[in-house]
């Protein structure tokens, strides 16, 4: 793929669907597994995260077959009757699978090596260790708490009560996934909520959990040992994606798309209550609810914009769609401020300094705070773009590379991208869809 040049767009018109899910296809092929029986997975996102998990669940003794209808059939082997991998479990870019998976396995009887590439290696897993080693799991990391990780799960695990330090759905999972296989109640305590994916599909499967709310925080509870029961998983459509064109539409004038199937799950929507307060025009049509999950079709028109404080307390249910943010504030009119974001510091790149040096290239005006961003946005006019010759770093982050191709859209020389490969990892049918929408 390499370097690639996006620029000034006519209207974006029509409908469009995009992929499933990361989170929750994430979670359907693990819980499959872990059922005795056969699901299905409709709708299931098939990028290399995704195959990542279930290349693991196959080595860990699922059979997972794709069906040529696109309907994935998982053979589930059992919790408790997974077997020890021959080989090192290679996790690719996948934060999500990776630490899933190490909850999971932690109260399994064996030893697993995780391995992952070069990105992903840089990032830390102690935040995980940490409660799975209160459970009885053992680890050798690599230094600094990295991969490549051995893992020599207990059996049996013990059961914690576990409060989060550090809002996290990845750490929340992998506690909750721990305790599924361990005798007595896991419970884990959330300072804030985070995404709920795990819990609304582990009770969809047969698990028993309990949330509650104690002093203003939210408890959850999983009774161990459970018995998980095949089930039919249709995944909604990935609201992380469909970010990319719910910007793009709003910044693009005459635009009026309609995004088919977005999961609607309020710790996910942020961007969309964010979006909105900047007084962007977005409809949810025909709102419902798919295995559990609520969803609705987006009817977005070109809006003016403009810049506002952004909530903190939005950013865990939008925290993946910040980079693409900063790009409607580039064009809103006045000044946008983000506050609370440093998690953005350690994800696929460190987000906020990626998205400023990217941005300014392109001609916004930027200023990077600890913390956030602020954003004095052009009012609607046009971004210059990218000088001539120089591109756009994305450091191999898939975000970063979508929310600048759509920064693109709206500038007068266009906005040249150094790779455009990572896009693939994570919406391997962006492309497509873009070419669809300005058709």
């Amino acid at each position: 793929m390499g370097s690639q040049t996006f620029s000034l767009s006519g209207p974006l018109r029509g409908r469009l669907r995009v992929p499933g899910d990361k989170s929750i296809s994430h979670r359907a092929l693990m819980f499959a597994s872990l059922a005795v029986g056969e699901s299905t997975i409709e709708g299931l996102l098939e990028g290399e995260d995704v195959l990542a998990t279930a290349a693991a669940m196959r080595q860990l003794g699922a059979e997972i077959v794709r069906g040529d209808d696109s309907v994935w059939r998982v053979h589930g082997a059992g919790l408790g009757s997974l077997l020890e991998p021959h080989q090192a479990l290679d996790m690719g870019n996948s934060g999500t699978s990776t630490r899933l998976l190490m909850g999971l396995l932690a109260s399994h009887g064996f030893l697993a090596t995780f391995v992952g590439d070069a990105s992903l290696s840089g990032r830390p897993m102690n935040r995980v260790i940490e409660p799975l080693s209160l459970m009885g799991a053992s680890f050798e990391a690599s230094s600094g708490g990295t991969l490549p990780l051995l893992l020599r799960g207990a059996l049996p695990a013990v059961p914690i009560r576990y409060r989060l330090p550090v809002a996290s759905a990845q750490v929340k999972s992998a506690v909750l996934l721990a305790g599924l296989n361990t005798p007595g109640i896991t419970t884990v305590i959330e300072p804030v909520a985070t995404r709920d994916h795990t819990e609304r599909m582990l009770a969809g499967f047969g698990a028993t959990l309990e949330i509650g709310e104690e002093n203003g925080e939210r408890v959850i509870a999983i009774h161990g040992e459970a018995d998980l029961r095949p089930q039919h998983v249709v995944v909604p459509g990935d609201p992380s994606s469909a970010a990319f064109f719910i910007v793009a539409a709003l910044i693009v004038p005459g635009s009026d798309l309609v995004i088919e199937n977005v999961g609607m799950n309020a710790t996910r929507s942020g961007i969309i209550e964010a979006l909105r307060q900047m007084g962007g025009n977005i409809e949810a049509l025909d709102p419902r609810e798919v295995g559990g999950e609520p969803v609705a079709d987006l009817h977005v028109r070109h809006s003016p914009l403009t810049g506002t404080q952004i909530d903190p307390a939005l950013a865990p249910s939008m925290i993946d769609e910040f980079p693409v943010l900063f790009v409607a504030a580039a064009l809103a009119d006045g000044k946008t401020v983000t506050t609370g974001l440093e998690e953005l510091r350690v994800k696929e790149s460190d987000r906020l300094a990626t998205m400023a040096a990217a941005l300014t290239l392109a001609g916004a005006r930027v200023e990077e705070k600890e913390d956030g961003l602020a954003i004095h946005g052009t009012g609607g006019e046009p971004l210059p773009g990218t000088p001539d010759g120089a591109s756009v770093e994305t450091k191999l982050d898939h975000r970063i590379a979508m929310s600048m191709a759509v920064a693109g859209l709206v500038s007068s020389g266009g906005v040249t991208v150094d790779d455009t490969s990572p896009i693939a990892t994570s919406f391997p049918t962006f492309m497509d869809l873009l070419a669809k929408a300005r058709a």
